[in-house]
């Protein structure tokens, strides 16, 4: 078996980048630290250098891309498929089981032996399945791109005996066909007891394990939503509020999979977050241990917009032979014979990946626009969506996300549809059985995750979506198949059929075309006369002037109004407006538009119906594939079509009716706006929201359930302590548990963590929050307090980049690498990878960055808020604060802030024996909103000097 020498590449130079300086390993042996420029001549003459992601290094250092370079990442993704890594030197070191490097200059003397210790794996491995193509995909890697890496792993591997091709390209000849499982059997109703639930508990947690009697207790609650349901529309909904170390993953999976295993049907756990998803995942490892058996019994589901599309992929192969997309797609097809089940979006799919190459080299490859046709697709067998599907509906244990469990009922997970402003979700509702009971885990989002799905805009690009859906590419680079070319083969030469498709595909030419969004941001203006005879040369001009359909008039009345009455007049940030009172441009505008949209429905209408129509007239001569191709046609047109329609047609027929009475109630809020990216317009229309989108959750969800666990750390309103009624009636209100008939159980477990011993708490008194140079001042001597290991939280991303540019140089310095959100070349999940492996760095977020870091241990202890997280000022909150708060809108906002600030200081403390100190900088915060800190946390109102030195005592004693 041929061994690649140690020293790979003689002439190329180890790399580590930090912010505006960098590490270089020589190929002679000569360690340098040099700053930005000086570094970028050194490089001058050299190879190509060795390093760890491009993007992230050429961004640190203020270069240019480089070129070509021999990336780590690269080979780890060819010799390690599907396997999880951070990013960075650490990260693969961790990854490979090596010492992480202490220092920059230990970092790049390590990459040559990571290097070096992969290809010796790949090596090794030569033999297995998975490599039977390797060595051909990278003699096409060097053909086709000039792969750096492709001469050290064909000297691994051997050369192939056949010449280069695209055939390792073409994973699906080598997928397993999915297996139709047969109908479902109806599912018992046998019952599972707090006794019950314990003792499977114990089974899981094994002899020996730590005894935690809040867990025991808190499975014992958990039971109560497994009864048998007493009445229809009325399930068991247990509220269960669990302290951060309670154990309360492994406490509702033991009533639930000891449910399912008796029972006959699976139990959907449900997670706001894709990071505990994949927890819940591992987890359940302890309760299945065996692989296989784990498979059988639990399946991840997401979206079909997550998952590798192997048509797609199919389709891509032409773009396997340019340069740019060689390597990416390689890369994707190396992952798709390892990975468990295609997850492109969080599963085991590095992200870093998309980052490497960009995102119009992998986001294509899954079906993103919903333009699945389901059965007619030649690589329907091997699909690991219905892979999925199918293993789904014979697991215990379904482990998916909000949103795909509220698109799932919304569209109809059965026979119900989504009426208006019940959203438009291109989910594939309906594909799975509707569950019969459900686990909430982060409970506390459920309100936010059925106020996106539950909602409905008529924008621009919602419209023009549709009709690229509906017509298919017309110019650029789009690949998308629109619907003559999906059921083409369905409707042949049968009139009944081609004629209503030709009408839709002519009445979508109603809505936005290419170049609409340049259309939309210019300023309007009355076209100037034009005589008959110059009317042809005059008519580009004039197609310039004014909108070209029903849909951009709307859309361009729509920016008028918004630009007209919108507080904002900087013109960087998103501008939104009352729908009331109309605009005179409004309600012409919007009836043009309802017309011409209803000219599209009722051709699709019909083409549906005659398509479901062949199911029953042409009973015996339909084959088997062609009665699933129909079907699968004409719900696709239901859901992907007419469902928008209809709700967008409710939307503009609303306008015709009477303005709402100021302070009345309403079931909807409506209202106009305009969104701008880098102070660019990008869009425009009309949102409609539920006022209160538990409603729809509690009806489409909820009441068709026999039972459901509602959990979370915070279900509850800490600052409601002295009135425990209110704070309950307060988690019903958020969960939609408020609106279903049965009363809901509710059980409380504390954390057993001791927060007075292991946090400290400060309120900084003497920063100014708004002078960002005081507050990126403060932040940069806490973390340099701290060591690192902390995070950065604003509630502005100009103010957080200002902040990161002003901090970054003197934290280098140090030794401690400050990682940002919006700044980085890395996705927000990549970031906290790594943050997580980089024990001593720092890492700076918005506040909605802060659900996604579950960071245990030293890399995070010390976590530093600009300011208080207010709720964003919008039309949608001052409806929800005058008519959701019970007539105190301050503390409706008071509820929001406390929940946030409460979750982010319970990313601190994730096992016993960690240790965190929580800062905030604003000296303003309402001593009545720091009520919602665990109890026993002093915090006290101190000076910036005074708080680093106790930050710094603090995390420095044992």
């Amino acid at each position: 078996m041929p061994q690649p020498p140690r020293l790979l590449l003689p002439d190329a130079p180890a790399l580590v980048a930090a912010h505006g300086r960098g590490t270089l390993l020589t190929p002679d042996g000569e360690l340098l630290e040099l700053p930005s420029a000086e570094l970028r001549r050194a490089l001058q003459g050299m190879a190509p250098p060795l390093l760890v992601h491009g993007p992230a290094t050429a961004r640190r250092l203020d270069l240019p891309r480089f070129d070509a370079s021999f990336d780590l990442l690269e080979l780890f993704a060819f010799c390690l498929p599907a396997r999880p890594a951070a990013p960075t030197a650490r990260g693969l070191a961790l990854a490979l089981d090596l010492e992480a490097p202490a220092s920059d200059a230990a970092a790049a003397a390590l990459l040559p032996e990571m290097a070096t210790l992969l290809l010796r794996r790949l090596a090794a491995g030569r033999g297995l399945p998975l490599n039977r193509d390797a060595a051909i995909l990278a003699a096409h890697l060097r053909q086709a791109a000039g792969w750096p890496w492709a001469e050290a792993v064909l000297a691994a591997l051997g050369q192939p005996d056949e010449a280069p091709s695209l055939d390792p390209y073409k994973v699906w000849r080598r997928l397993p066909d999915w297996e139709d499982p047969g109908p479902a059997q109806p599912p018992a109703s046998f019952d599972v007891t707090p006794a019950e639930a314990r003792a499977r508990l114990g089974a899981i947690l094994g002899e020996g394990a730590e005894q935690r009697p809040s867990q025991g207790d808190y499975a014992s609650a958990a039971a109560g939503a497994f009864a048998p349901r007493e009445a229809r529309g009325a399930p068991h909904v247990v509220l269960a509020e669990a302290g951060t170390g309670t154990g309360k993953t492994l406490g509702y999976i033991a009533p639930a999979s000891l449910w399912a295993e008796r029972n006959g049907a699976p139990v959907w756990i449900s997670t706001y977050t894709r990071n505990l998803q994949r927890q819940i995942d591992q987890e359940l490892g302890r309760l299945y241990p065996e692989p296989e058996e784990r498979r059988r019994r639990v399946v991840v589901r997401k979206g079909r917009e997550n998952y590798l599309c192997l048509l797609n992929m199919e389709e891509m192969l032409g773009q396997a032979t340019h340069p740019d997309m060689a390597v990416p797609l390689g890369l994707v097809a190396r992952w798709a014979l390892a990975t468990r089940d295609g997850d492109l979006m969080g599963g085991d799919f590095p992200g870093w990946i998309t980052e490497l190459h960009g995102p119009a080299a992998i986001w294509p490859l899954a079906d993103r626009r919903g333009e699945c046709i389901r059965s007619a697709c030649s690589r329907y067998k091997q699909c690991y969506v219905e892979h999925s599907i199918r293993r789904a509906r014979t697991a215990s244990l379904v482990v998916a996300n909000h949103a795909l469990v509220m698109v799932q009922a919304a569209l109809g997970g059965g026979d119900q549809k989504a009426s208006q402003g019940q959203g438009q979700g291109q989910g594939q509702g309906g594909e799975d059985l509707r569950p019969l009971r459900y686990v909430f885990d982060e409970g506390h989002h459920l309100f936010d995750a059925a106020d996106a799905a539950f909602s409905a805009a008529i924008t621009g690009a919602e419209t023009a979506e549709l009709r690229r859906w509906l017509l298919g590419a017309e110019g650029g680079r789009s690949r998308a198949r629109g619907l003559r070319r999906r059921i083409e083969e369905l409707a042949g030469d049968i009139p009944e059929l081609t004629a209503p498709m030709e009408a839709a595909l002519q009445a979508a030419r109603a809505l936005p075309g290419l170049g609409w969004v340049a259309r939309l941001a210019e300023a309007p203006r009355d076209p100037a006369p034009v005589a008959a005879e110059d009317m042809a040369e005059a008519a580009p001009a004039l197609a310039r002037e004014r909108p070209a359909n029903p849909a951009e008039q709307f859309l361009r009345a729509v920016r008028r109004q918004v630009l007209a009455r919108a507080a904002a007049e900087e013109g960087l940030y998103d501008a939104e407006c009352d729908l009331h009172p109309l605009g005179e441009d409004i309600p012409g505008a919007a009836e043009a538009l309802e017309r011409a949209l209803k000219r599209i429905e009722e051709p699709l209408v019909l083409l549906r119906d005659r398509l479901a129509a062949r199911l029953e007239d042409e009973v015996e001569e339909l084959e088997t594939g062609d009665r699933i191709r129909i079907e699968t046609a004409a719900r696709g047109i239901e859901r992907r079509a007419l469902i928008p329609l209809r709700a967008w047609q409710a939307m503009l027929r609303s306008l015709r009716e009477p303005p709402p009475a100021p302070g009345e109630r309403r079931t909807f809020v409506d209202w106009l706006a305009l969104t701008r990216r880098e102070g660019r317009e990008v869009d425009a229309g009309m949102h409609r929201h539920w006022l209160d989108p538990t409603m729809p959750f509690a009806l489409t969800v909820a009441a068709p359930a026999h039972g459901m666990l509602v959990t979370s750390a915070t279900l509850r309103d800490a600052g409601l302590a002295e009135s425990p009624e209110a704070a309950w009636a307060a988690a019903e209100a958020r969960t939609g548990a408020s609106h279903l008939p049965a009363p809901a159980i509710r059980a409380a477990v504390p954390s057993p963590f001791d927060y007075a011993a292991r946090t400290r708490a400060f309120v900084v008194t003497d920063v100014d929050k708004a002078r960002s140079g005081q507050v990126a001042a403060a932040m940069q001597a806490l973390f340099l307090a701290a060591g690192g290991g902390a995070l950065g939280l604003f509630t502005a991303i100009r103010r957080l980049r200002e902040s990161f540019h002003r901090m970054a140089p003197a934290l280098e310095a140090r030794g401690i690498p400050l990682y940002a959100q919006h700044v980085d070349a890395m996705d927000n999940a990549t970031l906290v990878d790594v943050f997580r492996a980089e024990e001593d760095a720092c890492l700076l977020g918005t506040d909605a960055m802060r659900d996604g870091v579950d960071v245990p241990g030293r890399s995070l202890r010390l976590l530093v808020f600009d300011r208080v997280p207010w709720p964003r000022p919008s039309i949608l909150h001052r409806e929800r604060r005058i008519h959701l708060s019970g007539g105190e809108p301050k503390a409706y906002d008071d509820a929001l802030a406390r929940h946030r600030l409460r979750q982010a200081f319970g990313r601190l403390i994730r096992r016993a024996d960690d240790r965190g100190v929580f800062v905030l900088l604003d000296r303003s915060c309402p001593t009545r909103l720091l009520a919602g800190l665990p109890e026993g946390v002093p915090v006290r109102r101190i000076g910036l000097a005074e708080a680093v030195a106790e930050t710094r005592a603090f995390l420095a004693s044992p």
